[in-house]
């Protein structure tokens, strides 16, 4: 089973797309808004050293922006 955690704010047009590319894919995924939980954009900045969003957890790995090409091969679809 895959687990997909997308990390977006709420006025994001890239996150926006994101989430409908998946919804799309009948992929599953859990949303954290960052904006509402600055501790967890902490705690992502730390892991990823990247600030901004999309950032997607596909089974461990990570996605920085709108990338479906680099989800769906970290996917394995």
């Amino acid at each position: 089973m895959n687990t997909v955690t997308v990390y977006t704010t709420t006025r994001c047009p890239y996150c926006v797309m994101l989430k409908n590319f998946l919804a799309d894919q009948n992929i599953l995924f859990k949303e954290v808004n960052v904006e509402t939980q600055p501790k967890v954009m902490h705690e992502l900045v730390n892991k990823t050293g990247q600030m901004g969003v999309p950032q997607t957890e596909v089974n461990g790995k990570w996605v920085v922006g709108y990338d479906p090409n680099s989800i769906m091969i970290a996917l394995n679809k």
